[in-house]
């Protein structure tokens, strides 16, 4: 496709890899109007790189930006956490700790319990049925900690109530939409350590007061939990492989 072409948001490239063999890496076009530069951002779910512009008339530098970081996208992608089902046997992270998964032979609901060697989640059914136990579970602790923390954070900040969402986002932690004073979490912030499920609480409320991510608003972020930076590194560090969980 010519540079000069139309590119639209959503739309999918083939991504020809540095390798010589032919084989190409799938590219996603995304605009983000909040976005101060072009960047690319690994999917590791769906298994493809997004190039991310400003605005749809910045697409076409995306995708310039994207076609010469290819070798840089094919390695990401090529080390990328393979799924970890939801089965027994498994080793899970639950509040940054590693967490056995057992079948109970029954038919009962997941329950999260702990013996001699550390937490466990026992849960009845089988296949799919005892997966989607164990992922109810996690998605009631996941809201019981964020509206917790969230909470928390509303308080120091005197900002009002706001209505909590928790979903499974493709690859974002959470979002903020300080219009109609909404937040969204994934679930999978349950698996992090309680200090870095408490500083996503903390970014997003923060967007109450800030909608962007300027100094002013890393300022209020700093109040909440102090230094961020190893929060964010943790999850840059550990995103894959909780995305990968249940996949």
């Amino acid at each position: 496709m010519k540079s000069s072409a139309p590119y639209r948001t959503g739309q999918r490239l083939p991504l020809e890899a540095p390798n010589g063999a032919g084989e190409t890496i799938q590219l996603r076009l995304s605009v983000n109007p909040r976005a101060r530069r072009i960047s690319i951002r690994i999917d590791a779910r769906a298994g493809e790189a997004v190039a991310i512009a400003p605005s749809e008339r910045r697409l076409s530098e995306a995708v310039a930006f994207a076609r010469s970081k290819a070798g840089w996208i094919a390695e990401r992608l090529e080390a990328r956490v393979e799924g970890q089902p939801l089965e027994p046997g498994q080793i899970i992270l639950l509040h940054g700790l590693e967490t056995r998964l057992e079948a109970t032979g029954t038919n009962g609901a997941a329950r999260l319990t702990a013996d001699g060697v550390g937490p466990v989640i026992r849960s009845g059914g089988e296949g799919e049925a005892f997966a989607r136990r164990v992922e109810n579970l996690l998605k009631r602790e996941a809201r019981t900690q964020l509206v917790a923390r969230t909470e928390v954070h509303l308080k120091a900040l005197g900002q009002r109530p706001v209505k909590v969402s928790v979903v499974d986002t493709r690859s974002r932690w959470g979002s903020c939409s300080p219009h109609n004073r909404s937040i969204r979490y994934s679930w999978r912030m349950v698996m992090a350590p309680p200090a870095v499920l408490d500083y996503l609480a903390a970014h997003e409320v923060a967007h109450l007061v800030h909608a962007d991510h300027s100094p002013a608003y890393w300022s209020v972020v700093h109040g909440l939990v102090g230094d961020h930076r190893p929060f964010r590194a943790w999850l840059k560090a550990n995103g894959q492989a909780l995305h990968a969980v249940g996949r």
